[in-house]
């Protein structure tokens, strides 16, 4: 029987001989990793994490007590295809985190680069979230989500499957999310109702004034001008000027297949 390389390096840990670890990595003791795995260099694995197979874990990325990446889909139609999960550079991934990996819908789940999920997140099979995202305590992600960059979802909310929310979006604590969210947003009350843009989350970003107040005009549009909702995108494909914010959210109006969520 071959020597596993990482028995003396780890001490105390359940490491398959297989799983592909960079050299600077730590792994604490009680881990267990499974032999499909890989493991970008500078990267934390806590104490009783849990890293399964299909884990592609990258960079600088840290992983809290009680975390388990990869575990099979919660989906009685999974029959054990080879599907992945990918986690991005410098990520962090807090106590008790669950990503699952994907089924035959996308074949992977992603958690994009520089993300924080707090304790007890949950992201399920076939989600695809973007970079710079903060998930708060105990949100629930159900399958097939999409999320896009820095979104930020408030602790306790619930994303109902197949829900996508556009970038820069805030959803407050609490929600439950069963429309689309449109980028650039803040989304609260129940149901989940449109509150009016992220000015402050969009000024830390680098928006100026006139980028705000354009977004604020296009939301105006769709929500308070009683247009229908294929009115309102034709309103803002013919008569706004083209900028880069006026295409993000065209683009997402298009794609929307549940339909967003109202004015308040």
């Amino acid at each position: 029987m071959s020597k596993n390389p990482y028995t003396e390096k780890y001490p105390m840990t359940n490491i398959h001989p297989d799983a592909k670890i960079a050299d600077t990595v730590v792994v604490e003791p009680f881990a267990t990793i499974q032999g499909d795995v890989e493991i970008g260099e500078g990267t934390w694995i806590g104490p009783n994490a849990v890293i399964m197979d299909g884990a592609r874990v990258g960079k600088n990325v840290k992983v809290f007590p009680g975390a388990v990446i990869s575990g099979i889909p919660q989906d009685l139609k999974f029959q054990g295809e080879n599907t992945l999960t990918f986690i991005g550079d410098n990520t962090t991934l807090r106590e008790c985190v669950t990503v699952s990996r994907g089924t035959t819908d996308k074949m992977k789940t992603v958690v994009g680069k520089n993300c924080m999920l707090m304790a007890y997140v949950h992201i399920a099979h076939d989600v695809i979230m973007g970079d710079n995202c903060i998930l708060s305590n105990s949100t629930q992600i159900a399958g097939h989500v999409e999320i896009a960059d820095h979104v930020i979802i408030a602790g306790t909310a619930a994303v109902h499957q197949f829900v996508k929310i556009g970038e820069h979006a805030f959803i407050a604590g609490g929600s439950l999310v069963r429309k689309d969210v449109p980028p650039y947003v803040k989304a609260a009350r129940e149901p989940l109702s449109y509150c009016g843009i992220n000015s402050v989350g969009l000024r830390r970003r680098g928006f100026d004034s006139d980028a705000l107040q354009e977004v604020h005009e296009m939301y105006r549009l769709i929500y308070t001008r009683g247009f229908t909702m294929a009115e309102a995108t034709r309103q803002l494909e013919e008569e706004l000027e083209q900028t880069d914010e006026r295409d993000v959210i065209l683009q997402f109006l298009k794609n929307s297949e549940r339909g967003i969520i109202k004015g308040y």
